[in-house]
């Protein structure tokens, strides 16, 4: 699968800017910027410079100046995807970049499609199949914790845990495949106890990289919040105090907000994404009916429900009451969703009704989004959802989807060779089983993969990456 023509792309951000850099990657990617590059000072050949070396000169095409730029280059095997690199770091205009990514396909280069680059990298062993899908999240990280997550993944921290496992694995598959070799002499080359021993320290780790998907898949894609209460109780106040800016329209007419407003911020170096909903009443207004199905809607994709009130209802008894019933029923409604349940407008009660709403409902959280009281207090909490000792203990988690489904078969697999060893299964047996569990540890890391599962996986990759 390895293409040896010579693939160009802009690797910066397309539009204009101060500078972009346009990448080029092949067994001609040096001779032919050499055709174009014209040193500043002296006559220079690309091909007899250092390696990691930068050029100042112009890229010429014929007589034609298209730009003053600096030229990297990068030998082969010493760089990113393992073949020559140039990188030409020319003026952002959109007319200089496509005039050099032009010149350059004329001269013989081809576009390169998305993700080419980090391919021809795992191709070229520069990179494992795990680390090469860090790259893609490493370029869409949006929080600290992300970022964090996909650098550790990047640096290989993630496959050389799953590396490690498998060559243990591979090991004791080579002794029991030995002993099917000898099978009439009724020998044991496999230690059968060390065996339940490893077998017993693989489902450790397996079972914490699974658990670690929890955290690591709301790390990676934020954490929905959905915003619910009856109208006019401050839900789209509170989501522009959290946000910090004034991004939903607050009025005093109950029903303003009639379909859902979302927007995300970091906690904590954690993405969550705040749905501010409509206001559950009974209505006959269409419209806002069609606000209210969809603030249930959001109320099932959400992973948090923030269940607001106005707490100046306290001061009646009822509304304490019937308030209380609401909980219930959205506890019972949503038994698996965390629920954070808060009133607003605390800056109107005094104390002694302050004292009896925190008696009455002792989980409450009280807050004022107008006057920003209790807002910092509230982004403690919802952080406090996510167990992030993990980032902490610099512990590997799992955040990609492929991953995740391959450790589950690989513990299926892992599960069958513990019962068979537990069962005095033979070596034919259960050498299919490790077989079967290997196969997966080696989708993870590339050992084993085909060209569908590449082109799924690299699809996703912007172009020049």
């Amino acid at each position: 699968m390895i293409s040896k023509d010579t693939i160009v792309a802009l690797a910066t951000p397309s539009g204009a800017g101060a500078i972009a850099v346009i990448r080029l990657s092949g067994e001609q990617a040096i001779a032919l910027a050499d055709q174009s590059f014209k040193s500043v000072k002296k006559q220079k050949t690309l091909a007899k410079q250092k390696t990691h070396t930068i050029h100042l000169g112009h890229i010429m095409d014929g007589d034609k100046t298209i730009d003053e730029v600096l030229v990297s280059i990068f030998k082969n095997p010493n760089s990113y995807t393992g073949e020559d690199v140039v990188e030409i770091s020319c003026h952002g205009s959109n007319y200089i970049q496509q005039e050099i990514i032009q010149l350059f396909l004329r001269k013989g280069c081809r576009m390169a499609s998305a993700g080419e680059f980090t391919l021809r990298a795992f191709l070229n062993g520069k990179l494992d199949l795990s680390q090469a899908e860090a790259v893609a999240d490493l370029i869409s990280s949006d929080n600290e914790a992300s970022h964090q997550i996909a650098m550790q993944q990047m640096r290989g921290g993630f496959s050389s845990e799953i590396s490690k496992l498998r060559e243990e694995l591979l090991n004791f598959a080579s002794l029991i495949e030995l002993e099917l070799d000898f099978a009439e002499e009724d020998v044991e080359f496999a230690d059968r106890g060390q065996f339940k021993e490893l077998t017993d320290r693989i489902t450790f780790v397996l079972k914490r990289l699974i658990d670690s998907f929890a955290v690591g898949n709301v790390i990676k894609n934020g954490i929905p919040v959905a915003i619910v209460g009856e109208p006019n109780v401050g839900k789209s106040t509170l989501l522009n105090a959290l946000l910090n800016e004034e991004r939903a329209i607050v009025s005093e007419i109950a029903g303003t907000t009639r379909d859902t407003i979302e927007d995300e911020i970091s906690i904590g170096g954690i993405g969550f994404r705040f749905i501010d909903t409509a206001g559950i009443r009974e209505t006959k207004d269409v419209v806002e009916s069609i606000g209210i199905k969809k603030t249930f809607e959001k109320i099932e994709q959400a992973q948090v429900v923030v269940f607001l009130a106005d707490s100046t209802n306290f001061k009646e008894e009822a509304f304490i009451t019937s308030f209380k019933i609401e909980i219930e029923k959205i506890k019972n409604k949503y038994p698996l969703k965390p629920l954070l349940v808060v009133a607003n407008k605390v800056d109107k009660l005094d104390d002694n009704l302050i004292a009896k709403v925190q008696l009455e409902i002792p989980q409450i959280h009280l807050l004022s989004a107008k006057q920003g009281v209790g807002v910092d207090a509230l982004k403690d909490k919802l952080l406090s959802f996510v167990n992030t000792g993990a980032l902490r203990n610099n512990d590997t988690i799992v955040t990609n989807t492929r991953h995740y489904d391959s450790l589950l078969k690989a513990l299926e697999e892992v599960d069958k060779v513990k019962f068979g060893l537990e069962t005095g299964l033979s070596g034919d047996l259960l050498a299919i089983d490790i077989r079967q569990a290997l196969y997966y540890f080696g989708e993870i890391t590339g050992e084993i993969t085909n060209d569908d599962l590449l082109g799924n996986i690299f699809a996703n990759f912007c172009i020049g990456k």
